[in-house]
């Protein structure tokens, strides 16, 4: 199970050495909202049992989205493909999720800016020329002759590293050559390439995995795929890509409400919730998630199930397009 259809919360209590105790649980059901209930019942129960056992449990789970261990992803359900679920986000994006189709994100180095000298360097720095100036002038132009020094060598420095940075490319060519890497050490992989608007994205098309599968952890670890998508991936045993902008990226500053309570035809029917999707996909429709760069590998090997989300991904992303990335 990867998103459910329905959701219940349910609370225990008791006394433990004179002292009240509350556990709260969700519970969660593709069938009704009562398998829901019953569900979020028995975990109650259970969690209540076992506190009163000597267990550190925590009394009550996190109201978040996109995952804590053992709670599954808990965002609107906009439409289902089979068993690929299309659900909008806490932010309000649609993402795609799916149990068994490769995806990895990379994202991609930023540029050096700002401060790139160590404070202990600096302080060093700051010192030789205070000393400098208030021996040869005075404080005033110790002061003075200590900025100027943090200033100028921070200065070269920062203009060295980006001279490296820029060198061979920049950031997304560093990342290719990673996605490029591996495909030449594992030429049997089909690998679809897409640049996204902070980084990378990689969708495996020779065959389907298991997030838990180590070829997955092994591409993850290739490509520095983001950590946070690969511990997700394993926790929620699913993969995502999302194929809609973020909104801020479109120029929509007002958030989607309720933001991390939409598992309801209730809530996700509110009419502010409603007038906030209306106004996103308008402003969306000029953008692209992301876009198809080309493919490595074996191409000829296609599995049937990953084609079918390819197909769906690219449509919805709007892989195949000119449009700006948001």
């Amino acid at each position: 199970m990867i998103v459910p259809e329905y959701w219940a919360e349910a609370r225990e209590q008791a006394r433990h050495k004179g002292r009240p105790i509350t556990v709260r649980r969700y519970g969660w059901s593709d069938e009704s909202v009562d398998a829901a209930q019953a569900h979020a019942n028995a975990r109650a129960r259970q969690a209540l049992d076992a506190i009163l056992a000597g267990a550190r449990l925590p009394r009550r789970e996190l109201r978040t989205n996109y995952g804590v261990a053992g709670v599954p992803i808990r965002e609107q359900i906009v439409a289902r493909h089979g068993d690929v679920v299309i659900t909008r986000n806490s932010y309000g994006a649609l993402c795609l999720n799916t149990p068994d189709v490769l995806f990895a994100d990379v994202d991609l180095a930023e540029r050096p800016s700002g401060c790139v000298v160590s404070i202990g360097g600096l302080a060093i720095i700051a010192a030789v020329g205070f000393a400098v100036g208030l021996l040869a002038w005075h404080w005033v132009a110790g002061v003075a002759l200590a900025m100027l020094g943090v200033w100028a060598v921070n200065r070269f420095w920062l203009r060295r590293q980006q001279a490296v940075f820029d060198r061979d490319g920049g950031a997304e060519v560093r990342a290719l050559a990673l996605v490029e890497a591996f495909s030449a050490a594992h030429p049997e992989w089909h690998l679809r390439i897409y640049r996204t608007p902070a980084g990378l994205r990689v969708l495996a098309m020779h065959r389907t995995f298991q997030p838990d599968d180590a070829d997955a952890a092994l591409l993850f670890s290739a490509l520095q795929a983001d950590h946070l998508y690969t511990v997700m991936c394993k926790v929620q045993r699913c993969f995502r890509a999302r194929l809609t902008p973020k909104p801020w990226r479109i120029g929509i500053d007002q958030r989607i409400r309720p933001p991390v309570a939409a598992w309801s035809a209730e809530q996700a029917n509110l009419p502010e919730r409603l007038a906030w999707i209306a106004g996103y996909e308008q402003r969306s429709r000029g953008h692209a998630a992301c876009c198809y760069l080309g493919s490595l590998g074996d191409t000829a090997r296609i599995d049937p199930k990953a084609e079918h989300v390819r197909a769906l991904h690219d449509a919805m992303a709007r892989a195949d397009s000119d449009l700006p990335l948001a």
